[in-house]
C-alpha cells in the first residue's frame, strides 16, 4: 500500500490545503471526518496524522476529538489550531476561551530549533502567519516544549521531540503564511521520512484500476451535475471502463445561460461519453412559481 498520511478533518473551510501541500510535497494522503477517523486510521495504518482547524471549541463536552489511537501509534502527528488544542486537551494539558479572539496576520517569534523548522526558519527569527482562533492552549501537556511563541499565543508552536508530536496555532496551508508550504514540507520529508514519489498521474493509474477491478462486466450509471466533483468522477470512470458508463444529467434549468448545453457538448462531443440528458426544466420552473411569496413584513 502506498505510505499516506492521514488528515483527520474538524471542519475547517481550508482542511483541503492541507491535503494539497502535503501532495503538492509529493506524499499521498486522505482526508476523512473526525466521525469516522477510527475506521480510517485503522484501515489506512497512516505513516503520519494531521489534525486540521475546525470551528468547534475544545472546552465544551460535545467537542469532536481525534481517535485515541492516534496518540498511541508511534507515529508522528501535526496539529493546527483545532487540531493543536484538541491535542493538548487529549493528553493531558489545557485549554481556555474567553482570551483575546485572533483572526488575520500575524508574527510568531522561533524560540528553540526544531525539525518542523530545518532549513525555513532560524531561532531568533520572526515570520508572518495566518491566524484564526479565539480559544487558545495555556498549559502544555507532559514531554511538550514551545519552539515558537506570538503576542496573542504564546504557544504559537510547540512539539514532542521524542513522541514527534508537533502543533502550532496558526494555518501553515494557507497562503498568507508564506512559508507554510515548506513547514508541511518538513513534517512529512524530515519528520514523518516519506520520499516524495507519489504523483496525481500515479493516483490515476492506480483509481483507474481499482475502478476496473470493481466494476468487472457490469454497467455505471453517474449522477452528472455539471460541477467538478462529478465530472471528474464521470472521465475517471470513463477512462476505466468505457462505454459501460452512462451518465444521467438532469437539467433542472437554474444554471447558469448556456451551461446546460455547454454540459451536454463537452461529454457527448469532446469526451465521447454517454449521456442521458433530461430536460426537467418546467418541473422546476413550476414548483417556483408554485412556491408561496413570503409574507411582507408591515411597516410601522
Amino acid at each position: 500500500m502506498t505510505d499516506t498520511i492521514l488528515i483527520i478533518d474538524f471542519g475547517s473551510q481550508v482542511t483541503q490545503l492541507i491535503a494539497r501541500r502535503v501532495r503538492e510535497a509529493g506524499v499521498y494522503c486522505e482526508i476523512h471526518p473526525f466521525q469516522s477517523a477510527e475506521a480510517a486510521f485503522a484501515k489506512l495504518k497512516p505513516r503520519a496524522v494531521i489534525l486540521s482547524g475546525g470551528p468547534a471549541s475544545v472546552t465544551e463536552a460535545a467537542s469532536p476529538r481525534a481517535p485515541a489511537a492516534v496518540f498511541t501509534a508511534g507515529i508522528p502527528v501535526l496539529g493546527i489550531c483545532y487540531g493543536q488544542q484538541t491535542m493538548a486537551e487529549q493528553l493531558g494539558g489545557k485549554v481556555e476561551s474567553g482570551h483575546h479572539r485572533e483572526f488575520g496576520r500575524a508574527f510568531v517569534s522561533v524560540k528553540t530549533p526544531s525539525p518542523l523548522f530545518d532549513g525555513v526558519w532560524d531561532k531568533g527569527g520572526e515570520h508572518q502567519v495566518w491566524m484564526s482562533h479565539g480559544d487558545r492552549v495555556t498549559q502544555l501537556p507532559a514531554g511538550f516544549e514551545i519552539i515558537a511563541t506570538s503576542p496573542n499565543a504564546p504557544l504559537a508552536a510547540v512539539a514532542d521531540e521524542k513522541r514527534r508530536f508537533y502543533a502550532v496555532q496558526f494555518h501553515p496551508e494557507v497562503v498568507h503564511t508564506p512559508d507554510g508550504a515548506k513547514l508541511l514540507a518538513n513534517f512529512v520529508h524530515r519528520i514523518a521520512g516519506l520520499k516524495s514519489d507519489w504523483t496525481m498521474a500515479a493516483y490515476r493509474r492506480e483509481m483507474i484500476a481499482k475502478i476496473r477491478a470493481q466494476v468487472g462486466k457490469g454497467r455505471v450509471i453517474c449522477g452528472l451535475s455539471g460541477g467538478v466533483d462529478s465530472a471528474v468522477a464521470a472521465v475517471l470512470i470513463h477512462e476505466a471502463i468505457g462505454d459501460q458508463l452512462t451518465c444521467v444529467f438532469v437539467d433542472h434549468g437554474l444554471m447558469r445561460h448556456a451551461e446546460a448545453e455547454q454540459v451536454v457538448g463537452l461529454f457527448r462531443d469532446h469526451y465521447n461519453i454517454p449521456l442521458v440528458h433530461v430536460d426537467a426544466s418546467s418541473n422546476f420552473s413550476m414548483r417556483w412559481q408554485a412556491s408561496p411569496t413570503p409574507r411582507q413584513s408591515a411597516k410601522p
